[in-house]
């Protein structure tokens, strides 16, 4: 069974209570989520309320697991299933979640639920690949193992999530995002500038920026300036569904005679492999701009049609990858838009870890 569902009823009461057989939630206020996941339930599949209850066999759980979720149980068409709400206050990796159902699983011998109360595209993706079970009230119902793909879109989304930024606003973007110490006042003529981009490509990106809802324009004399008004980690997260690869296209070159027009960025594993624990690729990663890759097979340097023994991975960027000057590797946010569609575990590992390394 599976559908889309577009529902316009609303979620009004917060403070449902449920009285249930053994342990309950009798007397007292069903945390927030689980009563949104109740109000989900009934709305995209005509449950009336099920008895929900304190899973019994939590305090079997390692502390760790404790500290992430708050576990609870129902039965749902017949089949009881654990819920594990994730804890506003301990942030879940997701790289971990399938991990730790999968423990949860073994002791309960019954499925286990991820409930989130948010997750961007990217993220349901990856755990849909996993096929690792979860919903997110309002928004998404993963349930592989009763056969369930609900979705419900929201009705209102902001500009970010419906239009791809150009690669020039995007490049500028992510400047803004890596200046450090972190100011949310910046001039885009000079990133433009530094970036090599024209005033009309200026003009375009900051419109773009600002239409997104990423940043507000100002004017401080006679200059233009942009205020981001969140905070870089947020403003990040929004952003990201309007963001794409910067990789337009990957060459393969013979080792032998590139040296002098070899990029000097690491991209790809290669760059993902200086900042993890994630072992070097078998192939080297370079990234280079468009305008490099000419200048490079104007000096004679060929693309291979398959690699060879010592060839290079070159990755043809669509915008800059020195964003962060006096770096070997690419930045860590184009890295990450590069690699986020990779199914591998462990380069989904290795992002997580990146991700933890972030000034913000």
């Amino acid at each position: 069974m599976s559908g889309s569902f577009h529902n316009n009823a609303s979620l009004h009461d917060n403070n449902m209570h449920v009285i249930v057989r053994n342990k309950s939630y009798t007397g007292c206020t069903l945390p927030t989520q689980a009563t949104a996941v109740l109000h989900y339930l009934h709305e995209v599949l005509g449950i009336d309320a099920p008895d929900l209850r304190p899973w019994g066999r939590a305090n079997e759980l390692p502390y760790f697991l404790r500290d992430a979720f708050q576990f609870s149980e129902l039965e749902l068409l017949g089949q009881p299933v654990v819920l594990a709400i994730g804890r506003a206050e301990a942030k879940q990796s997701l790289s971990e979640v399938r991990t730790w159902l999968d423990k949860v699983l073994a002791l309960a011998g019954q499925p286990a639920v991820y409930v989130t109360d948010a997750l961007a595209s990217y993220d349901r993706r990856r755990l849909i690949e996993q096929k690792v079970p979860f919903i997110v009230p309002g928004n998404q119902l993963y349930l592989p193992d009763l056969g369930l793909d609900l979705r419900e879109y929201f009705r209102q989304r902001a500009p970010a999530t419906e239009a791809t930024l150009s690669p020039s606003a995007q490049a500028m973007l992510i400047t803004a995002l890596l200046r450090q110490p972190w100011q949310p006042d910046w001039q885009p003529s000079k990133v433009a500038a530094a970036l090599g981009y024209t005033p009309m490509t200026l003009s375009r990106a900051v419109r773009e920026l600002t239409a997104a809802g990423l940043a507000a324009a100002h004017t401080v004399g006679r200059s233009r300036w942009l205020r981001m008004e969140l905070p870089p980690k947020q403003v990040w997260e929004r952003a990201r569904p309007a963001l794409r690869t910067p990789v337009r296209r990957t060459v393969w070159v013979a080792a032998h005679g590139v040296a002098a027009h070899r990029p000097s960025r690491l991209a790809g594993l290669s760059a993902l492999a200086r900042h993890s624990m994630l072992s070097e690729p078998k192939w080297p990663v370079h990234a280079l701009s468009a305008a490099d890759w000419k200048a490079a097979t104007d000096a004679g340097v060929r693309e291979l049609p398959d690699p060879e023994a010592g060839a290079q991975e070159w990755q043809l960027w669509s915008y800059s990858p020195a964003l962060m000057p006096n770096a070997s590797t690419v930045d860590p946010l184009s890295l990450t838009l590069s690699l986020q569609e990779n199914a591998d575990d462990r380069i989904q590992l290795a992002l997580d870890e990146l991700k933890r390394q972030f000034s913000w």
